[in-house]
């Protein structure tokens, strides 16, 4: 059983499965063993972990016990706060390749702009250059954190992972992707499972007209937008329902219906303040547990 999913190029020609699957908070040994086994059942191949989410090695280990070859995936990680700066961000990186047990990541992203990020970037831009890292990027990144990292950058980076969903369209910051030829991924695609949004009246009327659920709406809505969407989950069923979104389409119309349900509203922190809160690196690691 598997899906046909779709690809996007990025700028260096890469193509990256629109289509992840994300890891985070999937910390429970058991619980990440059946999640992973089935996604990979299910025909997920894109794989979204970081080093703060503690499960890389349950994912080396789940992707190697598949037997598929290597080339048939796409791994993404990210390297830590903690970790930014060259040496240890190149550090970092063999430490994150040793736990997946793999010799190089299709795709590796700065998890938020902080304090050495130009330097971390220097390493990232010579791993590239070194065949290790398929695609180089960021997550988290605003526009201003953007601007200051391609004034210094050699290899501009080639995407970056931001919360969106309909509530948090992030609008301004898609189109300055679009005009830099910067990818845009979505994490927390589906509102973090807010209930609210789930049950939405208007997304659920676009659903019934489609015979799909207000999901897999939100989920085509990101498609149609040419945004990467990483959705998690570990109910099997949903795994399964999130895979089927390449079946239909969604009007100009109901596109911008659900474009309207746009009110700024994050379901995270705001990264923004980073660089001028210092207890803001202690608050994340709280918040990512």
């Amino acid at each position: 059983m598997t899906f046909e999913n779709r690809t996007v190029k990025a700028i260096n020609g890469v193509e990256i499965p629109q289509l992840g699957f994300g890891v985070y908070k999937i910390t429970k040994e058991k619980e990440f063993e059946t999640a992973i086994s089935e996604a990979i059942r299910i025909g997920y191949r894109h794989f979204d972990t970081a080093k703060i989410y503690g499960n890389e090695e349950a994912l080396g280990r789940e992707i190697q016990k598949s037997g598929l070859p290597r080339e048939d995936f796409f791994i993404t990680s990210k390297v830590w706060n903690t970790d930014l700066g060259y040496k240890a961000t190149r550090k970092a990186f063999e430490q994150t390749c040793k736990k997946l047990k793999v010799d190089n990541l299709d795709m590796y992203l700065i998890h938020f702009a902080a304090p050495n990020d130009l330097e971390a970037w220097r390493a990232m831009e010579e791993l590239y250059s070194e065949g290790k890292i398929k695609v180089i990027g960021v997550a988290n990144f605003e526009i201003q954190h953007l601007e200051r990292l391609m004034k210094h950058a050699k290899i501009p980076p080639m995407i970056n992972q931001i919360e969106t969903h309909p509530e948090f369209a992030q609008n301004d910051l898609h189109q300055y992707l679009n005009q830099h030829q910067i990818l845009h991924e979505a994490w927390g695609p589906l509102g973090q499972g807010n209930k609210a949004l789930l049950e939405h009246p208007e997304l659920k009327r676009i659903a019934d007209y489609h015979h799909k659920t207000v999901a897999q709406v939100i989920l085509r809505w990101h498609l149609e937008r040419g945004i990467i969407v990483i959705p998690k989950s570990s109910s099997p069923k949903r795994m399964k329902e999130n895979s089927q979104i390449f079946d239909f389409e969604l009007t100009s119309d109901e596109m911008e219906q659900i474009n309207q349900l746009n009110i700024g509203k994050r379901y995270s922190v705001n990264p923004t303040g980073y660089m001028i809160h210092p207890i803001y690196n202690k608050l994340m690691k709280l918040f990512i547990k």
